[in-house]
């Protein structure tokens, strides 16, 4: 249990210390709040630290996902988490030299420092490189990029007049494919345009005169650029969906949809999820042929990260953050908050008070995001506070803390939080704030 220091006088009407009080439960949620893609008003005035919301009493305040009428504190505490389990060694069962793939792309395998196929490339190369449709249930961290990527440079490499599409959740993991990509294709004349919002347009549709082999984008820009006559799906050969399940969360199943419907019915389609929901059902059904799943999804870890949650009262709140973040165990700390705005502030008044941060949300460009991402994983600052949305993609080593200044929409969105720590086979910490009255 974190012991914080007692308050002032005129402050000990604030519970300062974690509460392990698991009997509660009350409705509970963001109040009026909205989630970040519905946020419409307005900040606080400049001269009072954000405090934050949550003091409301419905759940998820009319946001996405599925809603819960009631309010468990139980669920955000787990002071005794169990000892993470070292899993047995995996044993592949090809090396990347008996897939048959190209020479110039093992050698760049072997550049890239990459010795052995993961569980998930070990399974789906040689299906992909078979010409199969595949869904591949697996989480991020277990080497899904390249397992898509290596077979379909291969397939580029036997035939230049291929072209794959793949679609991302967000503009960050996006960039973060066409990095791959490079690495992976050196002096292969493999020419890539990545077509995200936030950005300038008319680089993308600049590149996309030239000939591409790969086009990577978020479902929306990819859609403009549709409708603007720059991407045709007609001549897709290979379309992958890459974490389906977060692109159908930030509600991109229409454009997922409009996107897929011209791809040729003989192309080759790949879906990578790290759960396998009815919606995701629904789009296997519609779009693959025959497909083969393969899943190695690891164990559930949440289990294995220290959970608890701190009270407050409403004008305490970000006394209480500051505090905390004061403590020389905090050292990299992702701090998640309900709105655009909101978060904003609150990075700006941390700074204030003299705590390294920056913050990340949907308001921001491309290149602020990628600033404040870049700081952050170099140790420039401790502190990133970031919304839901803008937090999909982000994969940070040796993040100490998560914290929940605001409430999660829903406990999916919780579990997707929290999982930012104890990646691999670190520990890590999450704490969520709770409205004193929520008891």
């Amino acid at each position: 249990m974190y012991q914080l220091p007692p308050m002032p006088p005129e402050r000990r009407t604030q519970r300062s210390s974690f509460s392990s009080n698991r009997s509660g439960r009350q409705s509970h949620g963001h109040g009026h709040q909205r989630p970040e893609h519905r946020d419409t008003r307005s900040g606080q005035g400049a001269h009072r630290p954000y405090r934050g919301g949550g003091g409301g009493r419905r759940f998820g305040g009319g946001g996405r996902g599925k809603s819960r009428s009631t309010f468990d504190v139980a669920m955000y505490i787990n002071k005794n988490p169990v000892a993470i389990e070292a899993e047995a060694p995996y044993t592949p069962t090809h090396t990347f030299k008996d897939f048959g793939l190209w020479p110039e792309v093992v050698r760049a395998v072997e550049k890239a420092g990459i010795t052995v196929p993961s569980p998930i490339q070990d399974q789906v190369i040689k299906p992909i490189l078979e010409g199969r449709d595949v869904v591949g249930l697996a989480q991020t961290g277990t080497g899904k990029t390249a397992a898509f990527l290596l077979p379909t440079i291969h397939q580029t490499l036997e035939n230049r007049e291929r072209l794959t599409l793949i679609l991302t959740p967000t503009r960050e993991l996006a960039i973060q494919i066409e990095q791959e990509l490079r690495k992976l294709t050196p002096h292969m004349k493999m020419f890539a345009t990545v077509c995200v919002g936030g950005t300038n347009i008319r680089p993308q549709i600049a590149g996309l005169k030239r000939k591409n082999h790969f086009i990577i984008g978020t479902p929306g820009r990819v859609q403009d650029l549709m409708e603007r006559g720059h991407i045709n799906t007609r001549f897709v050969t290979t379309a992958i969906l890459d974490e389906a399940d977060r692109m159908l969360d930030m509600g991109f199943i229409h454009d997922m949809k409009t996107i897929l419907k011209d791809v040729p019915k003989n192309a080759q389609t790949l879906f990578f999820s790290a759960t396998m929901s009815p919606s995701i059902e629904g789009l296997v059904k519609d779009f693959l042929n025959d497909p083969l799943t393969i899943s190695v999804r690891k164990k559930e870890i949440t289990n294995a990260i220290s959970q608890d949650v701190v009270r407050y009262e409403h004008h305490h709140k970000f006394d209480l953050l500051a505090t905390l973040l004061g403590k020389p165990e905090f050292s990299r700390v992702i701090v998640f908050g309900a709105m655009k705005h909101s978060v904003e502030k609150l990075g700006a008044e941390l700074v204030k008070v003299g705590i390294p941060a920056d913050s990340i949300h949907g308001n921001k460009s491309h290149g602020q995001r990628q600033r404040a991402l870049t700081r952050f994983k170099t140790g420039q600052i401790k502190v990133l506070v970031a919304t839901d949305v803008a937090a999909r993609g982000i994969h940070v080593d040796d993040v100490s803390h998560v914290i929940n200044y605001d409430l999660p929409n829903t406990y999916e969105d919780y579990v997707h939080r929290i999982g930012r720590t104890g990646r691999g086979d670190k520990r890590g910490s999450a704490i969520t704030f709770v409205p004193a009255d929520l008891t």
